[in-house]
């Protein structure tokens, strides 16, 4: 067997891409255009460049009101396509309700590893909480979310050691991964890897579901009941890996959803989703 009990990468294709049971294409053509109306809609926002190379930037997305929360978004795109760009729309909602949004971009494989976008991601994590008074946000109520490949992120972030980073370890006070994947197990053996290129070691250190946790953050895990199995399987997986390490964890399906629509009801059209944030900080 490749994984599990998955003997053909066409097995694991069928599990794993959302696109054999999703209509991807119309789904990202509607991310583009929620995201030009949103952008045209806070017209204060801006991007910025933390690292050195043009991947590494953030779109900031101000409340108006100083003091407010900060909540970062992290895209998905199976580590290989998308920008933060593509979703600006996630943050109208949340900056309407006194949240400042920063959405955070990084490398793509194969021209980067995924260690590095890791790296890249933490990078954008730590210039957000150093820069706090230029952002006129609150450092100490500071959240997370991301979807997909984002979701692998967000839980990679909280196997970060932010002490490392000269943060303090409680630094994230709540994160929610949305369709995440957290065992990266089954890609070297699937349709992704002339892309993603990854070697047994990066697996091992990229896998959060093997990885010591280091939060005490809330975490929210959401999948789409219309998704295939597998991301149910990893996501409360994962949920139960994280409540034996004694964190507060709620792992449940948004009915009706599918890969892409996941986002909707949460950063779009409900204000469950934007309340769930308010409650972590």
């Amino acid at each position: 067997m490749l994984y599990r009990n998955f003997a053909t990468a066409e097995e694991i294709q069928a599990e794993y891409d959302p696109a054999l049971v999703s209509d991807r294409d119309a789904a990202i053509e509607r991310f583009v255009q929620l995201s030009t109306t949103a952008t045209e809609a806070m017209p204060h926002w801006y991007s910025h460049q933390f690292g050195v190379t043009e991947a590494e930037y953030v779109d900031i997305f101000p409340s108006g009101v100083p003091g407010s929360p900060v909540h970062i978004f992290i895209h998905g795109g199976y580590w290989r396509a998308m920008s933060a760009r593509q979703f600006a729309f996630v943050a109208q909602n949340l900056v309407e309700q006194g949240v400042t949004v920063v959405l955070t971009n990084y490398g793509l494989c194969p021209d980067v590893r995924m260690g590095d976008i890791v790296d890249q991601t933490r990078e954008a994590i730590a210039w957000v909480a150093r820069n706090a008074s230029e952002l006129e946000v609150d450092g100490n109520r500071l959240s997370i979310s991301g979807h997909s490949a984002g979701g692998h992120l967000v839980a990679m972030m909280l196997a970060t050691d932010w002490t490392e980073y000269d943060l303090p370890k409680d630094l994230i006070k709540g994160a929610i991964a949305l369709s995440g994947l957290f065992d990266l197990g089954p890609f070297p053996h699937s349709w992704l890897q002339p892309a993603l290129n990854l070697t047994a070691a990066e697996v091992s250190e990229n896998s959060p579901l093997f990885l010591p946790v280091h939060t005490s953050a809330k975490v929210l895990i959401r999948y789409g009941s219309k998704e295939q199995s597998e991301f149910a399987r990893q996501s409360h997986t994962y949920a139960e890996y994280l409540a034996s390490q004694g964190i507060d964890v709620d792992c449940t399906p948004q009915e009706g959803a599918d890969h892409f629509t996941i986002l909707e009801p949460f950063l779009l059209d409900e204000a469950e989703f934007v309340q769930d944030i308010l409650s972590f900080v």
